[in-house]
């Protein structure tokens, strides 16, 4: 009983992850990334785009064999995401992706069986770049993992496409890189040297009105 109560709230979370993203994914720059793990402890990930996306990144990667045929098109839909979506956890050996299957529609889905997954997780690296060939590319990236919170990141520009996870109790939390500053140097020189001058002119200005 509390299994099946179980598998029930995991499928309502899927739909309704889906319905959120569903009108992203008809969109040629947006997709979805969705790292699952099943009621049998196994995993799968499932990635979600525009047909028209998937279509300009194999004729771009594509262009010297093209495809002639839908079955050749998903061969070439399924090494391209190989190629270029990258799991690691806890430092270890990228996981591997294994009987991919497309399934071709104007909401064009991939699936493939994750293999390599710890059963106790601390860190996770993930890299798409399935995409990165369409202007403002970017991806939501889902993770369900059993006991853990449901989780939502982007993968885009700004991150280079990656991301890097650690785990936070029941949670994923995203490791923040050490960034730079909101204004490089110059432009705090810049700045400062603005407000001095602007600090200048209202005193000047206050000393003319109240001599």
């Amino acid at each position: 009983m509390q299994t099946s109560k179980k598998l029930k709230s995991l499928l309502i979370v899927l739909c309704i992850l889906c319905f959120s993203f569903k009108a992203l994914a008809h969109q040629s720059d947006a997709s979805t990334t969705m790292l699952v793990q099943q009621e049998d402890q196994t995993w799968v990930l499932q990635v979600s785009a525009s047909l028209t996306a998937f279509q300009q990144e194999i004729n771009t990667h594509f262009s010297d064999t093209p495809y002639t045929t839908p079955e050749e098109f998903k061969e070439m839909v399924l090494t391209h995401i190989k190629n270029n979506l990258h799991i690691r956890f806890d430092e270890n050996k990228e996981v591997l992706l294994l009987n991919g299957i497309v399934q071709l529609g104007h909401e064009t889905k991939v699936v493939f069986k994750v293999i390599g997954v710890p059963t106790t997780i601390q860190s996770a690296v993930i890299e798409n770049t399935a995409f990165v060939d369409i202007h403002k590319s970017q991806s939501a990236l889902i993770l369900l993992k059993e006991g853990f919170n449901k989780k939502h990141f982007v993968l885009n520009d700004d991150n280079n496409h990656t991301l890097s996870l650690r785990v936070d109790g029941k949670n994923f939390t995203e490791v923040t890189a050490h960034r730079a500053s909101l204004f490089p140097p110059i432009m705090a020189f810049v700045f400062i040297l603005i407000a001095g001058l602007v600090f200048i002119a209202l005193v000047r200005r206050k000393s003319t009105i109240n001599p």
